[in-house]
């Protein structure tokens, strides 16, 4: 009977029994799989990510040197021994750190819609995106893709308001979106700043958000008070358009011209005249200077 190893001081092979050898072996011997050189591939430049975490990145090569690539990538071929990935350029890249010469790979053929599709779809489904990601490969399905927001939800097994609010992160100030992709802020807090209509304010309890270190629950109850205040300061701004209207009527026909009569809270305002061109403004001008 032959000795069996001790599976002592024989690395990770030798205390799995051999098992090592078996789980690269698995890959090798699957059906529909080919075997290809690293050299003869290149990412997809329309990858959704476009950085990835250099310590995972890392931990997966060291686990290739050991194992292997356990699952393989997709490709599409681009000319004689040339190919583009559909998906895993997360595994293309750990095995080119790993220094792997080869990876195992499904070879598919699409035309550049169908691998635009293919290609996001799949990594929706199996890559952590960050929101503005998922936003940016949604809107992309739906603009290149021809899909509708009904088509891409049975894709990717979301329902229609889910596309619909990742879809709304892209209206987004640039600032924001950035906080978004960085986590600064969860994308909790990113839909309450999307029930603000204006940009600025938006802005103003981003930054609020950031600096208080404010929860979704406080950021409702900040972004709750200025919808009040703005509500309130819009309606005593009608009233006192309403009053002034009279006198801003009056002005418009002695000056035969276009009047905008401004108010503000403190009291304080302007007046302004409109004028088509300079036969009309001359003639304002006379009207002005007959009042004594």
């Amino acid at each position: 009977m032959a000795a069996k190893p001790s599976g002592l001081g024989k690395g990770l092979d030798a205390l799995l029994g051999g098992a090592n050898s078996q789980v690269k072996n698995v890959v090798a011997n699957r059906a529909g799989v080919s075997e290809i050189a690293l050299a003869k591939i290149t990412p997809n430049p329309d990858q959704p990510r476009k950085t990835f975490d250099e310590v995972a990145l890392q931990e997966l090569a060291d686990s290739i040197k050991e194992l292997d690539v356990l699952q393989p990538i997709t490709v599409r071929e681009i000319g004689v021994n040339s190919y583009q990935i559909i998906s895993g350029e997360r595994r293309y890249r750990a095995s080119k750190l790993a220094g792997k010469e080869s990876i195992p790979a499904y070879v598919r053929k699409a035309d550049d819609q169908k691998l635009l599709i293919m290609g996001l779809v799949e990594n929706l489904q199996r890559e952590d995106l960050d929101p503005i990601e998922i936003a940016q490969s949604y809107q992309r399905l739906i603009e290149e893709g021809g899909l509708t927001q009904e088509m891409l939800g049975k894709k990717v097994g979301k329902n229609h308001a889910t596309i619909a609010n990742s879809l709304r992160l892209l209206k987004l100030p640039p600032e924001i979106q950035t906080g978004l992709i960085n986590g600064d802020i969860s994308e909790g807090h990113a839909k309450v700043l999307l029930s603000l209509s204006d940009e600025n304010q938006q802005k103003e309890v981003y930054s609020e958000i950031i600096d208080k270190g404010l929860s979704v629950r406080a950021t409702e109850e900040l972004v709750k008070r200025k919808k009040e205040a703005t509500s309130s300061k819009s309606s005593k701004s009608h009233h006192k358009t309403q009053n002034q209207k009279e006198i801003q009527t009056k002005l418009e026909k002695k000056l035969n011209a276009k009047v905008s009569l401004n108010i503000s809270s403190k009291g304080n305002g302007k007046i302004s005249i409109a004028f088509k061109d300079a036969n009309q403004m001359n003639a304002i001008v006379a009207l002005l200077d007959k009042i004594q």
